[in-house]
C-alpha cells in the first residue's frame, strides 16, 4: 500500500561528483586543479590525510558501480565532469582520454535505463586557472564558457540534463571568507567579486547552451538553505534573517531564476563601495538568460537572530556583521556533523520556489545524512543497517510530497550521495551513500540497508 505516491516519471537517484568519486591513476592525464594542489601543500588539513587520489575509483569502476545504481533503483544520477581533466591546463587542448572515459561512462548509465545529469563545476577550479585568481579573474569567464561549450559539443547528445555550478555559494564563502576551501582568504570584495563572475558565467553557459539548440535543459543546482529569525514577531530578527537569506541564498537564486541581483543585497554592497566590476551588457545577458531548471541541495536549516556581538573588524566587512546565528534549544542534530535536521525546511524551500520563483521546474539535487563509524551498525551478513537514514529520507519525502500535492513543480529527488565519497576536508570522515566502500579492500562496494530500501520506493514511485 503506497501511502505517499509521486508524480508519474519521478526522477529518483543520487548525486555525486567528478572530484569526489574519480580518482587518480597513471595515464589518465588529468591536469591539476585546486584541491590536488591544496592537499600536495597540507595534507594535515585533511582528515586522516586521505587526498583526492584515493577517492572513490569510480574511473575504474563505473561499470560496477551503474549496475549498483540499477540495483538500488536508479532513474537517474548526477555528476559532474571534472574540467581539469577534461582540460588539464583549464584552457586549450582537449584530453582525449576523458573524452573516451566520460563517453563510455554516460553510455552505460544509459543503457541501464539510467539518465545522465551533468554539472559542470563542483568547486574543482584548474590549477593554472587559480594561479591567475581563479573566478576573481575575469578571464576565468570566458574560459569556463569555453570549457562549457567544448562539453555540450563533445557529449550533448547523450546528456540532456546540464547544471553549470553546483552551489556556488560554496566556492565564495569557502575561499574567500570562511577559509574552509582553497585559497583560504577573507576578503568581503574579493567573495562579491567571485559570486559575481559565476553568476555572469552561468548566465552565459546557459546562453551557448541555447544557441546549439540541442533539445535539454540547462540549470543551476543552489544549496538553498532557509533563514528563519528566531522570533517572528521581532522586526530585527525578520530583517536580520532576511539579509542572510539575500547573502546567501538570493544571491544566486534571483539571478539564477529572475535575471537579476536582490535589491536589499545591491543597496548593502553599494553602502559598503564594494560593487563588483560590472562590464557593458553583462547584465542583459544575465537577465535574459535564465534556468530551465532548478536543482535543491538541503540539509539544515540557519537559525538566525539580530546582531547583538560586537562587530568584528579585524578582517574588514563580512555578512556576519548583519545577523548573529541563533542556537535552537532543544533542537533535533546530526550529531556527526554537528547540523540540525529540520524536515521542514524541504517544504518551505519548494513552497517559495512556487510563490516567489513562477514555480520553476525543480527537483531536490541533495538531501542526505552523513554518519562517521557506520562499521558499527554492520549485521551478520555484512549489509550496514543504517535505519537512521531510512528515517532521514522518509521524513524529508514526506513533506517533499507535501509540496508537491500542493501544486509545487518539483519532479525529482537525488540524496546525497550513490557510494560513501571522499568529501573534501572531511575525506571519508562522515559516510553519506546508500552504498558502503571500504577502502581498506580496495573500495570493496555493499549495498547498505538504505539502499534496498530507496530500490523500493522508487520500483513502487512512493513509499
Amino acid at each position: 500500500m503506497t501511502k505517499y505516491k509521486f508524480p508519474e516519471n519521478f526522477w529518483w537517484g543520487s548525486a555525486a561528483s567528478g572530484p569526489q568519486t574519480e580518482g587518480r591513476i597513471q595515464g589518465d592525464h588529468k591536469g591539476e586543479n585546486i584541491w590536488d594542489y591544496w592537499y600536495e601543500q597540507e595534507p594535515e588539513k585533511f582528515f586522516n590525510q586521505v587526498g583526492p587520489e584515493k577517492t572513490s575509483q569510480f574511473y575504474t569502476k563505473y561499470r560496477e558501480d551503474v549496475q549498483l545504481m540499477k540495483k538500488t533503483g536508479h532513474n537517474t544520477f548526477r555528476t559532474s565532469i571534472q574540467w581539469s581533466r577534461l582540460l588539464p591546463n583549464g584552457t586549450g587542448e582537449v584530453n582525449q582520454t576523458a573524452v573516451a572515459f566520460y563517453r563510455a561512462y554516460f553510455k552505460e548509465l544509459l543503457d541501464n535505463g539510467i539518465e545522465p545529469f551533468v554539472n559542470l563545476y563542483h568547486f574543482d577550479m584548474p590549477l593554472t586557472l587559480q594561479k591567475n585568481g581563479g573566478w576573481l579573474d575575469r578571464k576565468t569567464v570566458d574560459a569556463y564558457v569555453d570549457y562549457a561549450t567544448t562539453c555540450f559539443d563533445l557529449f550533448g547528445d547523450l546528456v540532456k540534463k546540464w547544471f553549470t555550478h553546483n552551489e556556488p555559494i560554496v566556492p565564495v564563502e569557502g575561499g574567500y571568507l570562511y577559509q574552509f576551501h582553497y585559497p583560504n582568504h577573507v576578503n568581503m570584495k574579493e567573495a562579491i567579486q567571485v559570486g559575481y563572475h559565476e553568476n555572469l558565467a552561468s548566465a552565459k553557459a546557459i546562453k551557448a547552451y541555447h544557441q546549439l539548440a540541442q533539445d535539454g535543459e540547462i540549470g543551476i543546482i543552489l544549496n538553498l538553505t532557509p533563514s528563519y529569525p528566531r522570533d517572528e514577531t521581532n522586526e530585527e530578527d525578520v530583517k536580520a534573517a532576511t539579509i542572510a537569506d539575500a547573502f546567501f541564498n538570493r544571491s544566486f537564486l534571483d539571478p539564477a531564476v529572475k535575471g537579476e541581483f536582490p535589491q536589499d543585497l545591491i543597496k548593502i554592497v553599494k553602502e559598503l563601495d564594494l560593487l563588483p566590476e560590472i562590464k557593458e551588457g553583462d547584465l542583459e545577458t544575465i537577465k535574459e538568460n535564465t534556468v530551465d531548471l532548478l536543482g535543491i541541495n538541503y540539509y539544515q536549516p540557519r537559525r538566525i537572530k539580530a546582531k547583538e556581538t560586537p562587530v568584528d573588524t579585524k578582517n574588514g566587512p563580512m555578512p556576519d556583521d548583519y545577523f548573529d546565528n541563533y542556537d535552537l534549544p532543544n533542537k533535533k542534530m546530526n550529531p556527526y556533523r554537528g547540523w540540525e535536521i529540520y524536515e521542514k525546511g524541504i517544504y518551505d524551500i519548494l513552497t517559495n520556489t512556487r510563490e516567489n520563483y513562477g514555480n520553476i521546474k525543480c527537483y531536490i539535487s541533495e538531501n542526505g545524512m552523513g554518519v562517521e563509524g557506520e562499521k558499527r551498525f554492520i549485521n551478520e551478513n555484512g549489509v550496514i543497517e543504517d535505519d537512521y537514514r531510512i528515517e532521514f529520507v522518509t521524513d524529508h519525502l514526506k513533506y517533499v510530497h507535501q509540496a508537491i500535492e500542493e501544486g509545487t513543480n518539483c519532479v525529482g529527488y537525488h540524496m546525497w550521495t550513490c557510494m560513501d565519497n571522499w568529501s573534501w576536508t572531511n575525506a571519508y570522515k562522515n559516510r553519506y551513500g546508500f552504498i558502503a566502500v571500504d577502502l581498506a579492500q580496495d573500495g570493496k562496494r555493499t549495498i547498505k540497508k538504505s539502499g534496498h530500501w530507496f530500490s523500493e520506493v522508487a520500483k513502487n514511485n512512493g513509499f
